[in-house]
């Protein structure tokens, strides 16, 4: 059985300012609750420290990072390495989220060479987005486009570390635009992918693997799209920004 996986992706927004208020928030609504999935904010790196326990028996709030770079240090002014975000705590890092790909020439070659970097030199677990752009989806090329993704991204990496991924399906047309995949949509190209991953590794593996859907994943139709059987979560978005939407979708199953 899958544990399903929620995975805030806050972007460029909630500075620390912001994060501490979020912080206070989301503490006060979970208090001593257990939550019974897997879970993590995708903070800006100047706010994680906004999201630290300030007491004893304050909510710890695991961290997921949205970029990293390959190499381990170097000249490489603007970027961040795994061993700094290790020092941090965090857990889950982004790989190859669609605006990365779109604004800043991430290629599957370089979403491959992250990948395995972070899986031979770190404990962090990678969450590797793809996803098909509206006009490859208008032209029935959605198959073809994750199928391609999945197998460049996802090259020469052990069967037993990839058990580990998270995969993260984001349809870049319901990416911001308060469009969604129907639950069928969803489900349909998340079960290819899964049956890509069987091709690739091993059916074993694609059992474990899991894979979010990323897409305008709110409150209202988390629970509709978590029924679906290939869905193991969900990389939000907007819905996350603020404490009561996102403990909604940490607790969609309570």
């Amino acid at each position: 059985m899958r544990k399903p996986i929620i995975i805030g992706n806050w972007k460029m927004n909630n500075g620390p300012e912001a994060s501490y208020e979020f912080y206070k928030g989301l503490n006060t609504l979970i208090g001593e609750q257990e939550i019974d999935v897997d879970w993590a904010i995708a903070a800006p790196t100047l706010s994680m420290i906004s999201l630290f326990p300030e007491n004893d028996g304050d909510l710890y709030i695991p961290l997921a990072a949205q970029n990293v770079n390959a190499n381990e240090s170097g000249a490489f002014t603007g970027e961040i390495s795994l061993s700094m975000l290790m020092e941090y705590g965090v857990e889950y890092v982004i790989i190859g989220h669609s605006e990365r790909r779109e604004y800043y020439n991430e290629t599957n070659k370089t979403v491959n060479e992250k990948m395995i970097s972070v899986l031979k030199n770190s404990d962090l677990i990678p969450v590797m987005a793809f996803g098909e752009t509206e006009e490859q989806f208008n032209n029935d090329e959605t198959l073809k486009v994750i199928k391609n993704q999945l197998e460049e991204g996802l090259a020469n990496i052990d069967p037993e570390d990839m058990k580990d991924v998270v995969l993260a399906y984001e349809p870049i047309w319901a990416i911001g635009t308060g469009k969604t995949a129907t639950p069928e949509q969803a489900q349909k190209a998340i079960k290819a992918s899964r049956d890509i991953v069987a091709e690739m590794f091993g059916q074993e593996v694609a059992d474990e693997v899991r894979i979010q859907y990323g897409g305008s994943m709110k409150p209202e139709n988390i629970k509709e799209l978590m029924e679906q059987p290939d869905i193991d979560g969900g990389l939000v978005g907007g819905a996350s920004l603020v404490p009561d939407s996102f403990y909604k979708l940490i607790t969609y199953n309570k």
